[in-house]
């Protein structure tokens, strides 16, 4: 199942992350990449954003990836919803940060202009666990430490 799973990080680009500074969470969607094994994921966010200001202060996140855009009209029931449990981690490789840059380009040419803001941060979140809801009522959860 754990496969599964990682295949579903790979297969997809965009997500929710849900952050939480004082008690209260913020969801904010987001196009993101993966590493090759859909074990960690990185995303990029204006420095002076809510989302990345709770980053900072609780590095304890929540993604949903889901598979609605392929599932429409009657298959809506074969719908796959991964939630990921991970920890913000910034990145300060330079190196690591042109790669993820030009792979963020390949995959989201149209955020070439954000990528370029001098306020742009990209970060990785390192993924600590996953449940995924197959379809209505079939339940899996896997733990990656």
């Amino acid at each position: 199942m754990l496969e599964k799973m990682e295949d579903i990080v790979k297969a997809n680009d965009l997500c929710v992350l849900a952050t939480v500074s004082g008690g209260t969470p913020h969801c904010s969607l987001m196009s993101y990449i993966s590493d090759e094994e859909g074990k960690e994921i990185y995303l990029i966010s204006n420095r002076q954003t809510k989302k990345y200001a709770n980053l900072m202060q609780n590095p304890g996140v929540s993604l949903l990836i889901d598979t609605r855009e392929e599932k429409r009209g009657e298959k809506r029931i074969d719908i796959k919803a991964l939630t990921v449990s991970g920890e913000f981690q910034t990145i300060n490789d330079p190196g690591k940060k042109d790669f993820i840059r030009s792979k963020f380009l390949k995959k989201h040419p149209h955020l070439s202009d954000f990528l370029k803001d001098p306020g742009a941060e990209i970060f990785s979140i390192k993924i600590k666990s996953f449940q995924l809801l197959d379809g209505v009522k079939d339940a899996f959860y896997e733990t990656l430490e």
